[in-house]
């Protein structure tokens, strides 16, 4: 039996694995972190590199939060070693743990200096075993926000915020039995607040107009153009 502490440090290992830094490296010999935002995450890759290379890095970015849910917990056999007072079973108990540990390690990974990425694509594979309509409503806010305004940070904002909203809202407006909810609202309000917190920076500039878009040229820019170093 694998002690809780083994997977949780598993997953933090798994999800800092600087799939952005490695994947621009490889592609271009750069290090993405000196190119446009300055940000070690997929949408930074989108915006540098384009959208194939940002898009496998996002997949990428995804399977962490997923391998670590559904593989990783797993690992541990038995019983969990405390009192579980919430209303999931043991094993989705652990799956929590492996998907915020995790996510933490995408966010402040200790491969790059504990500077990562914002963690929405880790958090959004962890959620997909969870909760797996709210996430599809949440990547569908995305997508429209997206679509409408072309800020990527926005976009995952209102995912963030999209996330308890539709729980509470299926359970108490569409008198939908979420299982577990009475826990897991307050485990979605965490998740969303964590990204929010990890686009503080994002916020900021979006309030002061200075947001990078993603425009249409920048998504499917060729190669061959020179990335513009970060400010």
């Amino acid at each position: 039996m694998i002690p809780i502490s083994i997977i949780a440090i598993i997953s933090y290992l798994l999800g800092s694995i600087p799939t952005s830094i490695i994947v621009a490296r490889k592609a271009r010999g750069i290090d993405i972190r000196q190119f446009g935002s300055g940000n070690a995450g997929g949408t930074n890759v989108i915006r540098v590199l384009g959208w194939k290379a940002g898009v496998f890095v996002i997949l990428l970015d995804m399977a962490k939060g997923m391998v670590a849910t559904m593989l990783v917990a797993r690992l541990m056999q038995g019983p969990i070693p405390f009192t579980n007072a919430t209303p999931f079973d043991d094993f989705t108990v652990v799956q929590i743990i492996a998907g915020c540990s995790a996510i933490l390690g995408h966010v402040w990974t200790v491969f790059a200096g504990f500077k990562g990425g914002k963690g929405i694509a880790t958090a959004g594979g962890m959620l997909i075993g969870i909760a797996p309509v709210e996430v599809a409503v949440s990547f569908g806010v995305f997508a429209v926000v997206f679509l409408l305004t072309h800020y990527v940070s926005l976009g995952s904002l209102s995912a963030a915020v999209a996330f308890p909203l539709t729980m509470f809202f299926r359970e108490n407006v569409f008198m939908v039995d979420v299982s577990g909810y009475g826990t897991l609202i307050f485990f979605a309000i965490g998740i969303a607040l964590l990204i929010i917190f990890t686009h503080r920076s994002n916020i900021t500039r979006l309030l002061q107009g200075t947001e990078n878009r993603i425009s249409s040229d920048k998504l499917f820019k060729k190669k061959s153009e020179q990335p513009s170093r970060a400010v």
